[in-house]
C-alpha cells in the first residue's frame, strides 16, 4: 500500500502524465520510466495517471493495469499518485480502483458519467459509487463539463462534501469557472469541510485560479517546471512574479490547449526534450505536419527568449 493517502491538505502540482507509445503504437515503458524521473526532477508534488489527456480511453483494461503498475513502481512512494478510473460501468470502475489502490495509489479521480443531469442524478450516482468503494479510497471529483456535459452546482458539490468524508479534492476545470471556484471557497468558510482544489485546463487560468483559492494544479504541460514555479511563487505571496513566469510560457500553454490537437503538441515537446522516444498519439489521434513543426519550433524559441528576459 502507498505511504501516501490523499487528503484535503493536498497542494502543489499533480502533473497529468502522458502515456508513451512506440512508433508501432505499443506501450513504451522505457519512456514511461524517463517520464517519471523527469516529472520528479521538475518538482511536482504528485502524479496523476490515466487522465483524459493521458489517452486512458485508448488503453485496454490489461494495458491500463500494466501501465499504472509500472509507473507506481517507478515512483516508489516518492510522491502520491492519483489514478483516473472513470468508467460508464460501475463494476469496471470499482475493479480498476481496487487494483490501483492495491498497487500503491494514493487515491482515484472520478468524473460523473456523460450527460448525467440534473444534479440529483449526479448525487445519487456518487452515493452509489461511495457505497461500492467502501471506506478506504480517497476520491477526487473531476468537474470537467466540457467533456462530460454533466455540470454540477456548488450546492450539490457541497452536499457531496458534507455526506462523503472520502471526497477530499475537487479537480476544477470548468470554464468560465472563476466565480464557481470563489463560491466553493466561500461556502467552505461557513463551517463546511474544506477540501483541496486543484485546477486543470492545461493551467490556462492558473494565476487567477490561485488568487481565487485553488491549492495548485492537476493538469499536463510539457514544461511542468513552469506550473511548479507559478504555484510556489504564488504561495509565497510573490503574485506578480508568478504571473510573469506564467506569461513567459503563455504562447505554449495556449498552443497546447487546442482541443484534440494539443496532446500531439505536448508529446512532440516531450520528445524534443528527450523524455519520450516517440511523440506518437495512439490512433485515432493527430500528428504534426511540417508546417506544424516549424510553427512549434518558432514558439519554443520565443518562449526561451521570454524566459531569458525574466
Amino acid at each position: 500500500m502507498s505511504s501516501h493517502r490523499l487528503n484535503e491538505q493536498a497542494k502543489g502540482v499533480f502533473i497529468i502524465s502522458a502515456t508513451p507509445f512506440t512508433e508501432n503504437g505499443e506501450l513504451d515503458l522505457e519512456s514511461a520510466s524517463r517520464l517519471v524521473d523527469f516529472y520528479l526532477e521538475k518538482g511536482v508534488a504528485g502524479i496523476t495517471l490515466l487522465g483524459m489527456m493521458g489517452e486512458a480511453p485508448k488503453l485496454s483494461a490489461d494495458e491500463s493495469v500494466r501501465f499504472l503498475g509500472h509507473m507506481l513502481n517507478r515512483v516508489d512512494g516518492r510522491v502520491p499518485v492519483v489514478v483516473g478510473v472513470s468508467n460508464p460501468g460501475l463494476d469496471n470502475l470499482v475493479n480498476l480502483t481496487r487494483q490501483s489502490m492495491d498497487r500503491g495509489a494514493a487515491g482515484v479521480m472520478i468524473a460523473p458519467p456523460t450527460d448525467l443531469s440534473p444534479d440529483e442524478k449526479i448525487y445519487l450516482y456518487f452515493d452509489q459509487l461511495f457505497a461500492a468503494l467502501g471506506d478506504e479510497t480517497p476520491v477526487v471529483y473531476q468537474d470537467y463539463p466540457f467533456a462530460t456535459r454533466a455540470p454540477i452546482s456548488v450546492t450539490t458539490f457541497n452536499r457531496l462534501v458534507a455526506d462523503f468524508p472520502l471526497l477530499v479534492m475537487l479537480k476544477h476545470e470548468e470554464w468560465p469557472g472563476l466565480n464557481k471556484l470563489t463560491e466553493v471557497r466561500r461556502t467552505a468558510g461557513t463551517g463546511l469541510r474544506r477540501v483541496s482544489v486543484l485546477v486543470g485546463n492545461g493551467g490556462l487560468y492558473l494565476p487567477q485560479e490561485l488568487t481565487r483559492g485553488a491549492d495548485g494544479a492537476m493538469t499536463g504541460f510539457a514544461y511542468p517546471e513552469m506550473l511548479v514555479g507559478v504555484v510556489k511563487h504564488h504561495q509565497q505571496g510573490e503574485v506578480d512574479l508568478a504571473e510573469d513566469l506564467f506569461d513567459a510560457y503563455l504562447p505554449l500553454v495556449r498552443h497546447e490547449q487546442q482541443p484534440g490537437f494539443g496532446l500531439a503538441v505536448r508529446k512532440e515537446i516531450l520528445h524534443r526534450r528527450g523524455v519520450l522516444s516517440s511523440p506518437r498519439v495512439r490512433a485515432p489521434g493527430p500528428s504534426l505536419n511540417s508546417t506544424d513543426h516549424e510553427e512549434l519550433t518558432r514558439l519554443i524559441r520565443r518562449v526561451q527568449n521570454n524566459i531569458e528576459e525574466l
